[in-house]
């Protein structure tokens, strides 16, 4: 018995302090550095200031942040547009069928996402695997110019993160209580009335938690635009990289990542708030 509270002390303990020692203590070090100024030769001056936040706020910078949101916005939205109709197929699918399906979802966690990035360019570039495709039956005259555009970034992006839609959602969908759907036909409902009214609300923490799961990664992920962009797509990810990497402006870059931090404490809010919502509904 004193063996199993040890392990668990030590357990949590552990887990604690990892959290801690490469968490928390990073993002402390990071809002500290973020009021303080540039200093050309020793990085950081300590002298408070407000500067860094301030220009977050420049036209130029707005302009590339709100297009990473959009981007990253209109990845998820996709995402969850392609995830959830193959999620709830396989939630209902017989078990050994649903199984191999998804095997298929996460062979892709078997490969580097780096290495499937640069394997992307095969299928996109103008003598890729897309255009002779399609210019073989005839779909096409020319080679469709994909690489090094934002579309290349935004179909990279989805092909990178769907599984990360579908796997919170099949977990969502798969917890479904039959007898509440068929209650709901059962007095009249249908189909898609019961969809809107009962399957979305009660599986909306697996929305919610898709979305967190891909729109996050969407706005850091510097590889991708690098990749398949080039030096024509510029994204928050890349953004904050360069600042700490190649202009050396910590506490700027330090002030974009607080920034990133605050949009993710958001949606954690909002998570929180769709599973008592959706706890409620249970109840009711």
């Amino acid at each position: 018995m004193k063996d199993n509270r040890l392990f668990k002390r030590f357990v949590i303990g552990g887990t604690v302090g990892w959290i801690m020692l490469f968490g928390i203590i990073p993002t402390l070090m990071l809002t500290g550095a973020s009021f303080l100024q540039r200093d050309p030769s020793e990085l950081i001056r300590p002298v408070f200031s407000l500067e860094s936040y301030v220009r977050l706020f420049a036209p130029a910078l707005g302009s590339m942040i709100f297009k990473s949101l959009l981007m990253a916005a209109m990845a998820t939205v996709l995402c969850l547009f392609i995830g959830y109709p193959f999620a709830y197929i396989v939630a209902r699918a017989q078990k050994q069928r649903a199984r191999w399906m998804l095997l298929l979802v996460m062979i892709p966690f078997w490969t580097n996402t780096l290495i499937r990035t640069y394997a992307l360019i095969a299928v996109l570039k103008a003598d890729g695997f897309l255009n002779t495709t399609l210019m073989f039956f005839g779909l096409i005259k020319a080679p469709l110019e994909i690489m090094y555009t934002q579309t290349a970034v935004f179909l990279g992006l989805i092909y990178t993160l769907l599984p990360f839609m579908i796997l919170p959602l099949y977990a969502a969908i798969e917890k479904l209580d039959n007898r509440m759907l068929e209650a709901s036909r059962d007095l009249g409902a249908s189909r898609s009335k019961t969809f809107r009214k009962i399957t979305i609300p009660l599986t909306m923490p697996g929305i919610v938690s898709g979305c967190m799961l891909v729109f996050l990664p969407a706005l850091g992920m510097f590889y991708i635009p690098d990749i398949l962009g080039g030096a024509r797509t510029m994204l928050l990810g890349n953004y904050i990289r360069d600042q700490f990497l190649t202009s050396r402006d910590i506490p700027m870059g330090a002030a974009a990542s607080i920034a990133m931090t605050m949009i993710m404490g958001l949606m954690l809010v909002i998570y929180y708030r769709s599973v008592r919502h959706a706890g409620r509904k249970v109840r009711q």
